[in-house]
């Protein structure tokens, strides 16, 4: 894959089996693309991760401390 900048290096297969897992968990599979690259692939694993802790939490775990 190729940049303006030069050469891109593509997402490890871990990354693609870990988003592809994600994506799937989180109801996202538009979020897998076998195209990504090394960052792109970090940057929707860290995303997928926060949603799914978020569903994952009761809504009353938020709360603030008088």
């Amino acid at each position: 894959m190729r940049r303006k900048y030069g050469t891109v290096a593509r997402m490890t297969p871990e990354q693609a089996s870990l988003l592809r897992k994600l994506a799937f968990d989180a109801y996202e599979p538009e979020a897998f693309s076998a195209e990504l690259t090394k960052t792109e692939a970090e940057q929707r694993i860290g995303v997928l991760q926060a949603k799914l802790k978020l569903i994952s939490e009761p809504p009353h775990t938020q709360y603030r401390k008088s």
